[in-house]
């Protein structure tokens, strides 16, 4: 603590007006004969800009250019107080910066029809994992259904709470196979984090497969009022094509047919994570 105070130009009185607490008690801490609460701690550690476990780790916390407890103690500043959306976006940099970057999961993308749904439950069923459908937990957030969280509060609410849920999926740390909205891919950040912690497999289909398989759901929408609506169908897949080819992987369902899900397992297990994952 002394160390830390005199890197910062406190005075031991300046440091005890910040942290709250008598002069006294500051000096019996600094000479190790103070008994502080845990909470006192971490008004001392927010005074001095680090962690409270800064202070009680085994290195000792020194300042820059002060070794690996000067790195430490440096990062601990940086991060102390961002919001879960900024401390994910650290992890990434960082794992990325140490070729360290986890595969929590498998995402699949694609349009309504191209078979997460379908293939989604089985796949996860045959690696042993959980299947998530991220609209189910992006409703349960809202409390809403997709239809009126849409109507209520427009596209930008839906695309926070896609972001905000994907973030707490991920944050679990158990793997998964999760069935990502179609317009992800047009949510920069969430798709970015996607990619980052997940092996992303393509769903490719034919248009009119997509169509008949939305229909023979029962879904009319589609159709409705629409007598372009193929086109306005091929429209939206040619935009978000480019985008989809980011996956990492890319499995035809149109070509594969009844074989889609052994295309699939095998894609995942050349690229690692089913292996990786037991």
């Amino acid at each position: 603590m002394r160390q830390l105070r005199k890197e910062r130009g406190l005075t031991a009185r300046a440091l005890a007006e910040q942290a709250g607490l008598s002069l006294r008690f500051v000096a019996q801490l600094e000479a190790g004969q103070a008994n502080i609460a845990v909470l006192r701690l971490e008004a001392v550690a927010r005074a001095l800009g680090v962690s409270a476990a800064a202070l009680v780790a085994d290195a000792p916390a020194t300042g820059a250019g002060g070794g690996v407890g000067g790195a430490r103690t440096r990062l601990d500043a940086l991060l102390a107080g961002r919001a879960p959306e900024e401390l994910e976006r650290c992890v990434d940099a960082v794992e990325a910066a140490l070729g360290q970057a986890r595969r929590r999961g498998v995402a699949l993308l694609g349009l309504r029809g191209a078979g997460k749904s379908t293939l989604g439950p089985r796949l996860a069923a045959a690696l042993g994992v959980p299947f998530v459908e991220l609209d189910d937990r992006i409703e349960e957030a809202a409390g809403l259904s997709l239809t009126e969280l849409f109507a209520l509060h427009g596209e930008a609410y839906y695309r926070r709470l896609e972001m905000q849920v994907l973030s707490a999926l991920l944050a679990g740390g158990r793997p998964f196979v999760v069935a990502l909205g179609g317009g992800i891919v047009q949510n920069d950040e969430a798709f970015r984090l996607a990619r980052a912690h997940c092996t992303t497999v393509w769903l490719r289909a034919r248009p009119e497969d997509h169509m008949q398989r939305v229909l023979a759901q029962g879904d009319r929408r589609p159709m409705a009022g629409r007598d372009d609506a193929m086109a306005e169908l091929e429209a939206i897949l040619a935009a978000r094509e480019p985008l989809y080819r980011q996956a990492e992987l890319t499995v035809d369902t149109s070509h594969h047919g009844e074989r889609t899900l052994d295309a699939l397992l095998r894609a995942v297990d050349r690229a690692g994570w089913a292996a990786a994952a037991r």
